[in-house]
C-alpha cells in the first residue's frame, strides 16, 4: 500500500480565525498535511501560533509579512491559506496564484470591486483553485433547506425573506474591532452578509442582477453611550474610566484565550481588540436592510440587524407551490475566546414547509455538532478530507465568492447614492458559479426527505 498524498500548507493572518484551520491540519488530518509556513504583521501571535504542541511538531518557518514571497520560495507550499484582516486578502490570494499555489481563503473574499477584479482576473490568467470557506452552506439544516428546494417541494421560489439578527453580546463584537471601519473589511455588509448573500445565491441556484438598500448606524453611537449614562467613554475598555458601568466592557485579561491571543500582542504593533463601540470614528451601519432582483426572477429583502435579543435568523422562501419556513438560534460568543462559534440551539430552530392549500407539516431537522450550525466540521473534511461526491455542489471558488461580495459591496454603493446598483456595472466576467440545477415547477411530486449523515 502506497503512503498517503501529503499536501504542504502555508497560512497567513494568525488571529482568531486561523485556530479551525491550524487544529484541523495539525490533528485530525496531519496524516496528509504538512503546515510548513506561517505569516503574520504581529510577531508576538507569529510566535504565539508556532508554540502549539500540534503546530510545533510540523516545525514550521516564521515569517513576516513582507517576507511573505520569501515563505513562498523557501517553503515551497501546495496550498496558502488567507485568514488575515479583510483588506489584504487580494493581495496574499492574487500573489500566491501567481507564485504557483493553490488558495483557500475566509470570507469575505475581499472588499471591493476593484480587488475582486483583481481576484478574478489573477485566477483565470495562473489557473489556480480559490476556494472560499462559506461553512454554512455545509451546516446540516442549510443542507436539508437546499434539498427540499431542490426536491421542488415549494416549485420555483419567487420571493425570500431573510432576516439575520445579531446578538448584542456577539454584535458590539464587530465594532471593537478592525471590523468597525470599512476600509478593513467593507463593513458588515461585506464582512459578515458575505455568508447570507452566498447562502440565498446557493440555495436558489441564482446570480444577483441588482440590488438596492438603505443602512445607518443606531445603536453603537455616542448618542447611545450618553443614554446608558456614560459621560466619557475612553478609546478602549481596559482605560475607560466609566467601564465599571458599561454593559458592553470586555475585559482581554480575564479571557485566556483573548488574553494571550491580543492583550499580550499589542506591545508589537499597537492594535487594540477592546476599542469602544461608542466611538464616533466607526463608520460602519449597524441597520441594514436590501433588496436583491436575481436572474430567475426570484427577489431577496433581506435584513441584518447588530444588536438584536437573540442570535440566528429567519428566512422564508415562497414558491408557486407553498411557503418554505426557517428559523435558526445559534449560541452567542465573542471570536477568538475559546468557546464554540455559532452552535445550534435545538429549542430555536426549526423548518416548516406550507403547502399550498394543504396542512402545514414541520420536517424533522438534520441535526449538527459544532461550530457555525454544525458546518464546520463538514466543511474541514471537505477541504481536507476525503470528500464524496456532493450532489449540493457546497465547494465554493472565486465565482461564489465574487457573487456574495458584490451583493454587499452594491448595498453599500447604494446606501450612499440612494440608486439601485446593477451587478454588471461592478466587476466584469463573472461566470455562473457550479450550481445545483433547480427543478421546474411542472415536473411532478416532491421527493421524499431522507436522512443526512455526516
Amino acid at each position: 500500500m502506497s503512503a498517503p498524498k501529503v499536501t504542504t500548507y502555508a497560512v497567513v493572518g494568525l488571529g482568531g480565525r486561523c485556530r479551525m484551520y491550524l487544529d484541523a491540519l495539525s490533528k485530525t488530518y496531519k496524516s496528509t498535511s504538512r503546515i510548513v509556513g506561517l505569516c503574520d504583521r504581529n510577531a508576538g501571535r507569529l510566535s504565539l501560533a508556532a508554540q502549539i504542541p500540534e503546530v510545533a511538531a510540523f516545525a514550521p518557518k516564521l515569517y513576516a509579512e513582507e517576507d511573505f514571497e520569501r515563505m513562498i520560495s523557501e517553503t515551497k507550499p501546495n496550498t496558502v491559506i488567507v485568514t488575515c484582516q479583510d483588506s489584504f486578502h487580494d493581495h496574499y490570494i492574487c500573489r500566491a496564484m501567481e507564485l504557483g499555489c493553490d488558495v483557500i481563503t475566509e470570507k469575505p473574499m475581499t472588499i471591493d470591486a476593484v480587488r475582486g477584479q483583481r481576484i478574478l482576473e489573477t485566477q483565470k490568467k495562473t489557473g489556480r483553485s480559490v476556494r472560499v470557506t462559506f461553512n454554512y452552506r455545509y451546516a446540516p439544516p442549510r443542507s436539508q433547506v437546499k434539498e427540499l428546494l431542490m426536491s421542488g417541494v415549494i416549485g420555483d421560489v419567487l420571493s425570500v425573506d431573510f432576516q439575520w439578527m445579531l446578538d448584542t453580546y456577539h454584535g458590539a463584537d464587530y465594532f471593537r474591532r478592525w471590523h468597525r471601519n470599512k476600509r478593513n473589511s467593507g463593513g458588515l455588509l461585506v464582512h459578515k452578509s458575505t455568508h447570507h448573500f452566498d447562502l440565498v445565491n446557493w440555495w436558489l441556484s441564482a446570480v444577483p442582477e441588482e440590488v438596492v438598500a438603505t443602512g445607518r448606524r443606531r445603536f453603537a453611537t455616542p448618542e447611545t453611550a450618553q443614554r446608558l449614562g456614560l459621560k466619557h467613554p475612553g478609546k478602549r475598555c481596559s482605560d475607560c474610566p466609566e467601564a465599571g458601568k458599561c454593559p458592553f466592557k470586555l475585559d482581554l485579561s480575564s479571557n485566556e484565550e483573548l488574553n494571550s491571543l491580543y492583550r499580550q500582542q499589542e506591545v508589537y504593533d499597537g492594535y487594540h481588540r477592546d476599542q469602544c463601540i461608542f466611538s464616533a470614528d466607526i463608520d460602519i451601519e449597524d441597520s441594514m436592510q436590501v433588496l436583491v432582483n436575481y436572474n430567475t426572477g426570484a427577489t431577496l429583502k433581506y435584513s441584518l440587524n447588530a444588536f438584536c435579543a437573540w442570535e440566528g435568523f429567519t428566512i422564508q422562501f415562497n414558491g408557486t407551490k407553498g411557503r418554505l419556513e426557517h428559523k435558526c438560534e445559534e449560541t452567542v460568543y465573542i471570536n477568538g475566546d475559546g468557546t464554540v462559534p455559532g452552535a445550534l440551539k435545538k429549542e430555536g430552530t426549526f423548518t416548516r414547509i406550507y403547502p399550498t392549500r394543504e396542512a402545514a407539516y414541520e420536517v424533522p431537522l438534520w441535526a449538527g455538532q459544532g461550530g457555525h450550525g454544525g458546518g464546520d466540521d463538514v466543511m474541514l473534511r471537505d477541504l481536507f478530507g476525503n470528500p464524496e461526491p456532493d450532489k449540493f455542489l457546497r465547494a465554493a471558488d472565486q465565482r461564489s465568492g465574487a457573487y456574495s461580495i458584490l451583493c454587499g459591496i452594491a448595498a453599500n454603493e447604494s446606501i450612499a447614492t440612494g440608486k439601485w446598483i446593477k451587478i454588471q456595472d461592478l466587476i466584469h466576467g463573472v461566470e455562473s458559479p457550479d450550481y445545483p440545477v433547480m427543478p421546474d415547477s411542472q415536473s411532478g411530486f416532491a421527493i421524499p426527505v431522507k436522512p443526512f449523515t455526516t
